[in-house]
């Protein structure tokens, strides 16, 4: 691919990955970058479109987000979003000021001049938008044109047909404007004469190439957990060198409930990859013995795993590349729009490993969204039962288990949650649920079993409905499925007198419970 088709300038909205979706969607390929980045860089890209993200900052505030006025005369196509839309107006000389009420939710938009991104509209024709700011534009630069009004922004829709740079001062990319995807469908095709040839199959091609490029006969190990990323990364590494690669699978003493003879089954058995089996529980659990407090326990986990993966890598002779499950969204996390200085996060998959490992990174997957990683994995004939899993933490059940972590309570925990697991497959929840799990809480309450009273754990069902865990909403479960489960846990699994239903949501409180 030699120019990018599509790049997405980030002015920090909080919509601006789902811009990047929505343009994948239409399988064209799309690069996000900081609008930090400078001109010459950009020409180097070769853009063929480009889009200006929204934001939540105003054009004339002190150190707004910006980007160089040069880009407007690259004679490449351009759709500014919101506040994309007000920064374009302000550079090329309209002018932007302060609404006098915020526009915040449903709009709806008239068309005036059915061209451009609003071609397949009709003249005077209303349709339903979502709005999201507190300034807009009251001059428009010239050779710009209104294509679109709302009762509150005399300029919802405006275009230099000239130029091809288009505005909107709506938000396109969310479901909330029904007829969003047609209008980045008309600026990808219509205006800038892309195609839509960014498919899995033509992903999976691609990567085999350029993974052969880069690892050449080398030796390559690749941590594998069974979860979807380092399964599909596998796969595809796999498929490029074949028996160059070998993956470790490090049992931490810490997975669900026959975890760890499954996955061997599968990416051994099924599937044919080169695996080693390590059960490193007790080197784990020894470490974990009396630590209480949830950070220390993740690091504590991490650096166990470093050293002994470390410790198996140096086994295999030759090994020069570690390959890495790293997603999109954890690239994008660790590059704030407004710079370096204002990272979002430090992502665990990206930044490199400890530097007496002296291996290089293969990341297959670097350029993908969650959903995509399923689709390319799909492209390979993957088994559904791997793509379609629920993410798993890395830390596995030490999160789910709060306080300090003793065998008894992860035995009574990997019980209830094989249960929960069977009963909500069989109901057919699965794969309608972004996560579904257990978790033991450290209380004990009293019960009644037979003519005894009790004094044993709770146990809490988790269940959430998301797209990307950025945001969750708690699952409406059927009462007679959470009863089913409730009934089993506390009659099958010893050491558990009660259960309850989490119903929190994604914020303010987090998926796990640590």
């Amino acid at each position: 691919m030699s120019s990018l088709p599509v790049l997405v300038l980030d002015f920090g909205s909080q919509y601006t990955q789902l811009i990047a979706r929505r343009i994948r969607e239409q399988n064209v390929y799309c690069e996000l970058h900081p609008c930090t980045v400078d001109l010459e860089t950009i020409k180097g890209m070769e853009p063929r479109a480009i889009v200006l993200s929204g934001g939540p900052a105003s054009v004339f505030a002190e150190g707004a987000p910006s980007c160089d006025p040069g880009l407007f005369e690259l004679g490449v196509p351009i759709l500014g979003i919101c506040y994309g839309m007000q920064l374009t107006s302000h550079l090329m000389g309209g002018k932007v000021e302060a609404s006098s009420e915020r526009e915040y939710g449903p709009a709806k938009m008239m068309v005036d001049a059915p061209t451009g991104i609003l071609a397949n509209f009709d003249a005077g024709q209303e349709t339903d938008v979502w709005m999201s700011h507190g300034d807009r534009v009251v001059a428009l630069p010239e050779g710009f044109e209104v294509v679109g009004h709302t009762k509150n922004s005399p300029y919802a829709a405006v275009a230099h047909l000239e130029k091809q740079i288009f505005g909107l001062q709506f938000h396109p990319e969310v479901a909330h404007t029904p007829r969003g995807a047609e209008i980045l469908r008309a600026f990808m095709f219509d205006v800038a004469g892309l195609e839509p040839d960014w498919t899995p199959a033509s992903f999976v091609e691609r990567s085999v190439e350029e993974i052969k490029r880069q690892v050449g006969d080398a030796r390559v190990v690749c941590g594998l957990s069974g979860g979807v990323d380092s399964s599909v990364a596998a796969m595809l590494v796999s498929k490029a060198i074949g028996d160059n690669l070998t993956c470790v699978f490090v049992d931490n003493g810490l997975l669900r409930k026959d975890e760890a003879k499954r996955v061997m089954e599968m990416f051994e058995g099924r599937l044919h990859l080169d695996i080693v089996h390590v059960d490193a529980s007790k080197e784990f659990l020894d470490a974990l013995a009396g630590v209480d407090d949830p950070e220390k326990k993740r690091k504590i986990i991490g650096k166990v795993f470093i050293d002994v993966f470390d410790r198996e890598a140096n086994k295999l002779e030759g090994v020069k590349f570690l390959v890495q499950g790293t997603l999109y969204p954890d690239v994008i996390e660790s590059v704030s729009h407004a710079g370096p200085s204002a990272t979002i996060k430090s992502h665990h998959n990206v930044g490199g490993l400890p530097e007496h490992m002296k291996l290089d990174l293969v990341e297959p997957l670097r350029l993908l969204f969650k959903d995509e990683v399923r689709e390319v994995g799909a492209a390979m004939s993957m088994p559904k039962d791997v793509l379609n899993r629920q993410p798993f933490p890395g830390p596995g059940l030490a999160v789910r288990c709060p306080g300090a972590i003793e065998e008894a309570k992860l035995e009574v925990l990997r019980e209830a949650d094989a249960i929960l697991d069977e009963e909500v497959r069989a109901a057919g929840f699965y794969e309608k649920l972004w996560q579904s799990f257990c978790v033991l809480v450290p209380v004990k309450t009293v019960g009644v079993m037979g003519d005894g009273r009790t004094y044993e754990w709770v146990i809490a069902i988790r269940a959430v409905e998301s797209q990307d865990a950025m945001t969750a909403d708690w699952a409406r479960l059927p009462y007679e499925l959470l009863a089913k489960v409730s009934s089993r846990i506390i009659n099958e699994v010893r050491g558990c007198n009660r259960v309850v239903y989490d119903i929190s949501s994604k914020p303010p409180a987090t998926i796990e419970w640590e």
